[in-house]
């Protein structure tokens, strides 16, 4: 059977698009085209009489099926597709390729958004990031932030919004960035290109479709010297470890954190660099979860908590240190629904209340092969339960391998083991 055929065709918002001779003698000759609403509205009367439309909506497959049967219909005739500025930068061309591996496809790509938004303003951008925020979450987007990535460029959606993304930044402290947001590029009569501050851009609505380009007011490098001289908030794209004092505590306990040597020396245990889903069982402060945040932005937290008085907790110094993205889980581990989180490869087990084996034993239905579990172990004289047993006794019940324990003691403060084990 012959392969499904595709011309994918790059248009953008302006409402009489100008084609190269090529590309209309390819849609004259069309019969059956494909592309969003917006597009048809755009390309119609370029269309032939007879010509079938397949409009470009959710849910996805549907659409595919469509192709599919017209394609065992229609085996010589194309797909003559209409898509948004270059169909492989974050576009339709992508999909074909993952749903119709076998298909055959050709490109007539026109500028996309963020290309056109960067001449508007005569600014380079090779040295710019992409980011979709079109349908996807804030992961990629909070990983940019967190890296001090100088120049971002952002496609956006009706609930990713480019005053959403403001408001998300400064929440974070994220302040150091001008915003510049391009709407309806390419149409004459709507276009518009705006520079805001982060808030201005937070309380301004913005017209659909629109992207943005974000751009550091200073560098990297003089944000931490600023830093270091006290001018501004402390850059911990300068520093490798955040002092104990800086975070808030629960009830002002200071020994209910994880101390900043023995957090690093678990991150280092934990093997970050690389896995991808790391689990924080007792985050209590989320002195580890943010630590890990801000060392490790590709990974994905998973953060749990008995305690709901810990949730202000964790959000207050999530916000302190510009660390978005941690997903909070409050309420007892043991009950928790479990099955539909990302299966962990590294996990950490900083509270467990007398039950680290029950703990460890409901990991391991989830836990990947390669997956590690570190726990701390204190000894103190009014301590009566002996976790370092607890958690030997754990590992021979579950057929864990346990690598050589770490021992530390800082200052005057209880010794404590770092234990790790694996399948």
């Amino acid at each position: 059977m012959e392969r499904a055929r595709f011309i994918v065709i790059g248009i953008t918002d302006h409402p009489a698009p100008w084609f190269s001779p090529e590309v209309l003698d390819v849609i004259r000759h069309g019969r059956i085209f494909s592309g969003g609403r917006r597009h048809h509205e755009i390309v119609a009367p370029l269309l032939p009489e007879d010509a079938e439309w397949i409009d470009i909506t959710v849910p996805l497959d549907a659409v595919f099926e469509k192709y599919q049967e017209l394609s065992i219909a229609n085996c010589q005739l194309p797909f003559i597709i209409f898509a948004s500025g270059d169909p492989l930068f974050f576009g339709f061309a992508n999909t074909i390729k993952r749903k119709m591996p076998e298909a055959e496809i050709v490109l007539y790509p026109s500028f996309n958004s963020l290309q056109m938004l960067a001449h508007r303003l005569v600014m380079p951008y090779h040295d710019m990031r992409v980011v979709s925020l079109t349908g996807r979450p804030w992961p990629e987007f909070d990983r940019a932030l967190i890296e001090r990535t100088e120049k971002i460029g952002i496609l956006t959606d009706k609930e990713h919004t480019p005053a959403a993304i403001a408001q998300r930044m400064l929440e974070y402290g994220y302040t150091y960035y001008k915003m510049y947001v391009g709407e309806h590029l390419g149409n004459p009569q709507q276009e518009k290109v705006s520079t805001l501050t982060l808030e201005e851009a937070a309380q301004h609505e913005f017209s659909m479709p629109n992207c943005v380009i974000l751009e550091s007011i200073q560098k990297a490098l003089e944000l931490c010297s600023l830093a270091t001289k006290g001018t501004q908030e402390p850059s911990l794209l300068c520093t490798f470890g955040i002092p104990d004092s800086e975070f808030a505590l629960l009830d002002g306990r200071e020994k209910m954190i994880t101390k900043m040597p023995i957090r690093l020396l678990t991150l280092q245990a934990l093997e970050l660099p690389n896995h991808r889903v790391f689990w924080d069982i007792g985050f209590c402060t989320g002195s580890v979860s943010i630590e890990a945040r801000l060392q490790f932005p590709h990974l994905q937290i998973e953060a749990f908590e008995i305690r709901p008085e810990c949730e202000g907790i964790i959000n207050k110094n999530a916000r302190r240190f510009g660390a978005p993205g941690i997903n909070i889980h409050i309420g007892d581990f043991l009950i928790q629904d479990i099955s539909n989180l990302p299966h962990p490869d590294a996990v950490f087990i900083g509270g467990h209340g007398g039950k680290l084996k029950e703990i460890m034993e409901k990991v391991l239905t989830v836990l990947s092969d390669d997956g590690v579990i570190v726990f701390n172990s204190v000894i103190a004289p009014k301590v009566t339960t002996d976790s370092q047993k607890l958690w030997n006794e754990a590992c021979e019940e579950l057929s864990l391998q346990q690598e050589q324990p770490l021992h530390i003691q800082l200052n005057d403060n209880h010794p404590i083991t770092i234990l790790k084990c694996k399948k």
